[in-house]
């Protein structure tokens, strides 16, 4: 585990967007071994909510934006994926 500090100064450089950003490519480049549009496709959908429901406070609108768009790709990978 890494210890709370380390992440607490990663974090105050960075907003949440670009932070949730650096998540959501992780866990893409993550599954994509799996060879499956069906788990890229549930990757995208959930985090196209997660960037349309942070709050504008706390990340800029644009992410707003990319999670509209994450919501429409998702399912359409999803539903194209084979089983």
């Amino acid at each position: 585990m890494l210890p709370l500090q380390l992440i607490d100064s990663f974090l105050l450089n960075y907003n949440i967007g670009q932070a949730l950003l650096l998540v959501f490519i992780l866990t893409t480049v993550g599954a994509l071994p799996l060879k499956s549009r069906r788990v890229i496709g549930a990757n995208s959908v959930v985090f196209g909510l997660i960037f349309l429901l942070t709050p504008q406070a706390l990340a800029k609108p644009h992410y707003m934006f990319l999670g509209i768009a994450l919501l429409v790709v998702g399912p359409i990978l999803y539903v194209t994926g084979n089983r």
